[in-house]
């Protein structure tokens, strides 16, 4: 096989999903709207392909390999993350469903645009060149604009689209513009070669220290983090939930695949100066994450400080790898990133799950009250929310936990104890508004005067979707062994 085969066959499952997007844009305008379920089973068809093969790339997880001239790199640590991503997709698609039925949302290119944009994830968590990774991160965005904005009729939607827009077209240069500082200090956008030009050059370089500021702002309004998330509570409130869920979910997770390989592999000769950097938008991201989601009274907007906060627990890791001084430190830090969103994308994913099926006459139930007395009108549903909460707490014995335990860990043998103790009380504040929507839950009766009270949309896709992340968020937390193995072992492939 030439070169030029070998090169699209080791993209193949990137293809694979282009090609579906592609197949469900063009069909869209000649499917009926009562048969657009069509497009997402098509859809969920190609990923069930693509799990198949890169799952089977995964049989020896040492193998590193680059394509297109070095642009793109297969490696453990981009299979790791593209399962995540592809099983995250699956479920966001299903859970869509019943979730667009009921908001008579019949947009077929909705499941295309979905597509598209795992397609940038996909070329995020490959890239071994800077501009391909800028690349990957536009397609990304690009999709996620168009899908915050799907819900037409809502002004709060179309809001949220244009912020999300402007807000991530004036990163988006930002991050070009580091790019083209780093190109210009090393002569390559590569990330091996810039490892080998930078070397341990540091922050002396005054150039250097501009390319990397701008590179964690780019990359910081990704994955949420202080003082770059002022995005996030008006787009997760305002965008559909399904879309909100994918966003929380698979955008930071994908941003943080991105953002470790660049560090790790590009900048790791000087990461005892970057990890001083993050370590201080790691410890304002907890702050104000936490404490803002005190006074919220709409639960997606709860939950999207609480996403800023969990950037913020993740981003602990990384610090920690960036201050370890020998191979198994940064090795285990950089694993328990990988591990905490997985667990993260679990615990989310079910929680929006709930959300989206609650309706209130023909909206969505969104405010924290409205969840009054839910364990006796769905005893079911309220359990349901009461683990994710419990999880997304960090209460044994569940995901959210094992994920907190490992970062935690991680802090403490890179001989930062005290970020881990700071953490640890920041954990304990998030736990008061998480618990406080259990006890609207349970402790409280719901209004016999109220004349529509609120109902759930439910359906066997949106009941296997919480199946699924209730049974990831209780199997990982009583028996989380084989992910941390597979987690260490990706990150091995990393150089």
């Amino acid at each position: 096989m030439t070169s030029y085969g070998s090169d699209l066959l080791a993209i193949l499952p990137e293809l694979i999903v282009v090609a579906a997007a592609c197949l469900v844009l063009v069909l869209d305008p000649v499917t009926p709207a009562s048969r657009k379920d069509l497009l997402a089973w098509l859809s969920l068809g190609a990923l069930a392909l693509c799990i198949g093969l890169t799952g089977g790339q995964m049989s020896n997880v040492n193998l590193r390999l680059f394509a297109f001239s070095d642009l793109v790199v297969i490696d453990g640590y981009a299979h790791f993350w593209k399962l995540l991503l592809y099983s995250v997709t699956g479920l966001m698609i299903l859970m869509s469903l019943p979730y667009l039925k009921a908001e008579r949302l019949h947009l077929g290119e909705y499941y295309g645009f979905t597509l598209l944009s795992l397609a940038g994830m996909m070329v995020m968590v490959s890239g071994a060149d800077l501009l391909t990774i800028y690349l990957g991160t536009e397609l990304m965005s690009l999709s996620l604009y168009v899908m915050a904005g799907l819900k037409r009729s809502s002004p709060r939607s179309l809001e949220a689209s244009a912020k999300y827009f402007v807000l991530g077209a004036f990163s988006s240069g930002l991050l070009l513009y580091g790019i083209s500082l780093l190109y210009g200090l090393t002569g390559s956008t590569k990330l091996t070669l810039i490892a080998g030009s930078v070397g341990t050059r540091g922050f002396d370089d005054p150039m250097l220290l501009i390319a990397t500021i701008l590179l964690v702002v780019g990359f910081g309004f990704k994955l949420a983090v202080v003082p770059f998330h002022m995005w996030t509570p008006d787009v997760y409130q305002g965008a559909p939930t399904s879309v909100t869920a994918f966003m929380a979910v698979a955008s930071k997770a994908a941003s943080f695949a991105a953002f470790l390989r660049i560090f790790v592999e590009g900048l790791g000769g000087f990461k005892a100066d970057w990890s001083n950097l993050l370590l201080l938008l790691c410890v304002v991201t907890l702050l104000l994450g936490n404490l803002v989601a005190i006074v919220q009274t709409n639960i997606k907007r709860m939950l999207a400080y609480s996403s800023i906060a969990h950037a913020g627990y993740a981003m602990i890791g990384l610090v920690a790898a960036g201050r370890s001084m020998g191979e198994s430190g940064s090795t285990s830090g950089l694993a328990s990133v990988m591990l905490y969103l997985t667990f993260y994308a679990f615990m989310t994913l079910g929680a929006f799950a709930v959300i989206g099926m609650f309706r209130k006459g023909s909206l969505e139930g969104e405010e924290i009250e409205d969840f009054t007395g839910l364990a006796k009108r769905q005893p079911l549903a309220a359990f349901l929310m009461l683990v994710f909460m419990v999880s997304l707490a960090g209460i044994p014995p569940t995901a959210g936990f094992i994920g907190k335990f490992y970062v935690f860990m991680a802090a403490v043998e890179a001989g930062l104890t005290w970020l881990a103790v700071v953490a640890l009380i920041f954990a304990a504040v998030s736990a008061y508004y998480y618990m406080r929507v259990v006890m609207v839950m349970y402790m409280r009766e719901p209004a016999a005067t109220v004349v529509d009270p609120p109902r759930l949309v439910t359906s066997p896709a949106l009941s296997f979707v919480l199946a699924c992340a209730v049974a990831g968020v209780i199997i990982f937390g009583l028996y989380p062994n084989p992910l941390v193995s597979l987690a260490l072992q990706s990150v091995l492939s990393l150089k």
